[in-house]
This record gives structure tokens, sequence and C-alpha cells, in this order.
């Protein structure tokens, strides 16, 4: 499909024909490992994909937006003026939600913008849709009005439009990741101190295959805030106690093993127990890749997805499926569900030469046990959030 020419197309019949748009894209993001602790400060292991969402857009006279997404026809055109942004209920929110928090930091969005959207990232699915559409609006304005934001800031923004305007608690590292992606790189990111490196990829004869489940999840309405709640309560008994710590995972796993009769409620414990082993495979994981032991890495995926299963309680019958008939096929180097749960994506390293076979069989075992079809995208490692042009 060439993108730019269907957006073109679209722009033109919705705001008509003239110069002086600009094309933008901001990628979906995997994470590798590293699962419900980036509000826990720990550590997170994720990259960028070649996968994202576009926008063209246009400068206005006025102070009105005009947002359309491809995606969602149904929704026709959202409007909406810089002095009217309320939430209401559509993806637009995503986009007037970075607009407030940009001009509350007192920066000058001096006009409205006409923008269509395109997204090739599967919505729902766990792949960062929501923090592709911010980043993306931020680089837009970022870009558009001069207002030389740091990218670095525009992911902070972008976190804040979700937690504070859309009403979700979501850490860092999804904006992070969308927004600071590097090319055949992931990045190491302590999500407490927001210090981060980008680490080579080199799988070698293997590759990246994320496995969609096509089980939709919405995650403002899961029990992703009630995870972060628990989390909350387990550090609170810690802190009462006199463990001095600012985060579950400033713990090593032995010194939790140490401190963890002081959390009350069994709940919380578990979820204790997943943040601070996480974090602890997350830091194995970046060692054995700097030896080029994918193996070890792959070893950690899998503990990784029974510690969110076991643990967390955040997979559900569809991800466990999935990531079990991956387990089952020869090639198959490691396997677990990635982004919040409930449904969405599952990430595996593959052997190259076994990856048709492992399509085909864990996509039949799939579908024969959920009656649905799963869909299977063999991922490139792309860069960060960028403005590709003038149209």
């Amino acid at each position: 499909m060439d993108i730019k020419n269907l957006m073109l197309k679209k722009f033109q019949e919705l705001f008509g024909n003239s110069k002086n748009k600009e094309f933008y894209f901001t990628p979906g993001r995997v994470n590798l490992i590293g699962e419900h602790i980036d509000y826990n400060g720990g550590f997170v292991f994720p990259c960028a994909l070649s996968f994202g969402t576009y926008a063209i857009c246009r400068k206005r006279n006025d102070q009105n937006f005009n947002l359309f997404s491809i995606n969602f026809p149904e929704n026709k055109i959202i409007s909406f003026n810089l002095e009217e942004l309320k939430k209401t209920d559509v993806w637009g929110d995503y986009c007037k939600g970075v607009i407030k928090i940009i001009k509350d930091n007192n920066f000058d969005i001096p006009f409205g913008l006409d923008i269509v959207f395109y997204g090739n990232i599967p919505n729902g699915a766990g792949l960062s849709s929501s923090a592709s559409l911010e980043v993306l609006m931020g680089t837009i304005l970022n870009t558009t009005f001069n207002l030389n934001i740091p990218m670095i800031d525009i992911v902070k923004y972008s976190q804040k439009a979700e937690n504070e305007f859309i009403g979700v608690s979501c850490g860092i590292m999804d904006q992070f990741a969308v927004g600071m992606g590097k090319k055949d790189h992931a990045i190491l990111l302590n999500c407490n101190t927001l210090e981060y490196e980008y680490a080579p990829i080199s799988l070698k004869d293997a590759s990246i295959v994320i496995m969609n489940t096509n089980k939709r999840r919405g995650l403002a309405d899961s029990k992703y805030n009630e995870r972060r709640a628990s989390c909350e309560d387990a550090l609170k008994d810690l802190q009462n106690s006199g463990i001095k710590i600012k985060n579950l995972c400033d713990l090593s796993l032995e010194k939790f093993q140490e401190v963890k009769h002081f959390i009350k409620s069994e709940e919380s414990l578990l979820r204790a127990i997943h943040a601070v082993s996480e974090n602890e495979r997350v830091l194995n994981s970046m060692k054995a890749l700097e030896k080029s032991d994918i193996e070890t890495f792959g070893k950690l995926m899998n503990e990784s997805h029974i510690s969110l299963r076991d643990n967390y309680e955040v997979t559900g019958f569809e991800l466990d499926s999935i990531v079990k008939f991956a387990w089952e096929e020869v090639g198959t180097i490691g396997a677990r569900m990635t982004g919040a749960g409930f449904g969405g994506c599952a990430v595996s390293i593959v052997k190259n030469d076994c990856i048709d076979d492992f399509i085909k069989n864990v996509g039949d075992k799939y579908k024969k046990a959920t009656n649905l079809e799963a869909d299977f995208y063999i991922a490139n490692i792309g860069d960060g959030s960028k403005k590709l042009g003038d149209l």
C-alpha cells in the first residue's frame, strides 16, 4: 500500500488541495522484556518498530483543529477549538490531551491544524498505538510551530496527557520508546531516572515475530490501575516498616526475600514478586545480549511470561494459549506476552528457517483453541518520531 498517496487523496477530499503540507511518522513499540515495572522504577527493554502512525497536516488561519483518521472513518472529522479542549471519549482525545499539556507549559500554539492520520499498528493490540498518536501530535506541534521542545520533554508531556487527560495511569516506557527509538537498537531504560542506553540487537539467524491474539483489550477499562495500586500498597508496607526505598525495583531479588514478610496483603506480595524479579530479568537480559547469548535471553523471556501469568495475573486464556503454542514449536528461542496484557500481542524470537512453519502451526493451534485468527508480524526495529518531509 502506498500510504502517502492514500493519505494525500483523503486530505484533498476533506480539506482541499494546497501546498504547505507536512508529513510525519511515529512508530509503535514492542517491549522485549520488562513488563509492568516502568511505573515501579524498574528497567525496561523496548524497541521502536518500523510500523506506526502517520500524519499529513497543514496550518489553518484560525484556532480550529480538524482531525480525521482513515482507521476510524465512522467517527468522521473531529473538530474543536484551541480554547475548548474537552474530553469526548474518542481517539481524538489523545491529541487534545497533548495539545492541552503543551499549552499549559506556556508554549504558544497560534493556529489550528487540519490533520489526516493513518496507522498500521493493530489498535488495541498492545503495541502502543495510543502512545504513538500522542508523541506524533507532540512532534507535529513542536515542528510546525517551531517550539524547540526537546524530544524527552515531548515524551513526558505525552505521558502526562495520558495520565491526566485520558485518565490512565501509564508509565513512561511507551512514549519514551516511540519518541527516542533508534534503528536496529533496543533501549535499556531506567524508568526511575530516565537514564538510558542503546543496545544493538543482533539476533543472527533469528527474527522478532509479533503474534497478535486479536483479543481486544481496553487499557482504561482493564485492571491495569488495580495492579498499580497493589504495587503502591506493597511499597507503602515496606516503607512503613523502615525499608528506605522509593520504588519496589530499588530492591534486588536477594534483598526482597529478606523484607517481603512486611507486605501485608497476599495479592500485593504477588504483584511485588513480579516487579522485583522482572527487573532482575531485564538486567540479566542486557548482559546476555552483550555476549550475543540469545538462548539465555529467550529463557528470560519465557520466565517473564510465567511471572506475568502467575504473579501479576495479566495474561488471560488467549495470551497464554498463543505463548504456549509458540513454546512448543521447533526454532522458538523465547516467547512472552508484551504490553499491558489482558489480550493484545505476544513477542517471540524465532529462528529464520523455522518462521513459516511457526506461523502456520501456532496459527492453526490458536484458532482451534480460541476460535480466533491470530496475525503475525515479522518486526524490524526502526527510528523514533520524526518529520518525513514537506508535501
